[in-house]
């Protein structure tokens, strides 16, 4: 994991502010969702990305009925017709 040197506080709310500066180096903008998870006795927050729920990619996915599929695992299952 790489320092920062930025230091922020959580508010009453349990809120706090992830500065622009990291934003912009995660390519992270306004209502972008982001992914949440404790990795040993840290927190971790990334940017959240769809996996395809065959194959895990996050290439070429399409969202079909609130589920995720990428074009190759599409045209695997084609292909199988």
């Amino acid at each position: 994991m790489k320092a920062t040197g930025i230091v922020r506080k959580v508010d009453e709310l349990g809120r706090m502010v992830i500065p622009i500066e990291l934003r912009k180096t995660m390519n992270i903008d306004k209502n972008d969702p982001v992914e949440i998870y404790v990795e040993g006795d840290s927190v971790i927050i990334k940017k959240y990305e769809p996996l395809c729920i065959f194959c895990g990619s996050s290439e070429n996915t399409l969202e079909y009925n609130d589920r995720t599929i990428c074009r190759n695992c599409i045209k695997e299952i084609n292909s199988q017709n």
